[in-house]
């Protein structure tokens, strides 16, 4: 029997995902641009963003690097014409494609940065991305792995128990799709198994203190709205339990006197070489 290898097909391509992807790197990205200038690149850099949306990362990295070449693959075209669009004022240094993330239709040794980013979630069977990734990125070049991980959320106040809802949602949904919704966590031991040099763990910290309450009340807007007919499909959860959970979610986000916060893992490695 053949693996879907994109479950979740319908909503990777839904509306709310272009607000998602937008809203999540505008949180993101004042601690993430730290993590990328780790890298030391060098002047002429290539750099492949595996999964790359609708280009919201490229546009701020093409500005970030200025003498640096982007190539962005996803499998969604809608995504790419947006990502075209939103990257056409830096001319032919950012480029995008559809591609295939199993099977990277590029030649090995190639890029000084390869990128993946809240994708591997999606997925099944996400360490042979990973092996391709490594594949097509020079000898001491560096993978950056954006892994999320459905269990590293907290509210308060809250009217009810939203742990209960990443504690069971994630590891039933990942059982009815085919996923793994909490592979943030084991990212690293599988870079570790492909003999990867300098695994770390980083972890960027989306909470009311750090991101205006409004773009991390939008980016669980967004999951609600793409996601909600699923987790009922593939969970316990009743419509009507996870609309209140959502709604307690954001009034929590929302509340000038509540604390939120989602912890992303982020990690890196080096090709050896």
């Amino acid at each position: 029997m053949s693996v879907d290898r994109n479950p979740q097909a319908e909503q990777m391509a839904d509306e709310s995902m272009v607000r998602n992807l937008a809203h999540q790197t505008e949180a993101v990205w004042p601690q993430e641009s730290q993590l990328f200038l780790r890298y030391h690149l060098p002047e002429q850099a290539q750099v492949l963003d595996v999964g790359c949306g609708t280009g919201e990362l490229e546009n701020r990295l093409a500005t970030l690097f200025t003498t640096a070449s982007f190539t962005g693959i996803d499998i969604i075209e809608p995504h790419l014409v947006r990502a075209r669009e939103l990257c056409a004022p830096h001319g032919d240094r950012v480029r995008f494609e559809v591609g295939d993330a199993f099977a990277l239709g590029y030649e090995d040794n190639h890029y000084d940065l390869t990128i993946c980013r809240h994708m591997l979630q999606s997925i099944p069977n996400p360490e042979e991305v990973l092996a391709e990734m490594v594949r097509v990125t020079k000898p001491g070049g560096h993978l950056h792995v954006l892994a999320e991980d459905y269990s590293m959320m907290y509210f308060h106040p809250v009217s009810q128990d939203t742990d209960e809802f990443w504690l069971k949602g994630p590891v039933q949904f990942a059982e009815g799709t085919g996923t793994d919704l909490r592979n943030g966590r084991k990212v690293p031991s599988m870079l570790m198994a492909l003999e990867l040099e300098d695994v770390w763990m980083d972890y960027l910290i989306v909470d009311t203190m750090r991101v205006p309450r409004e773009t991390f009340a939008q980016i669980w807007e967004a999951w609600r709205d793409g996601y909600s007919d699923a987790i009922v499909e593939h969970t316990e959860f009743t419509q009507e339990q996870v609309a209140n959970y959502w709604k307690t979610m954001i009034a929590a986000i929302r509340n000038p006197k509540g604390y939120a916060v989602w912890h992303i893992p982020v990690i890196s490695a080096r090709i050896p070489g």
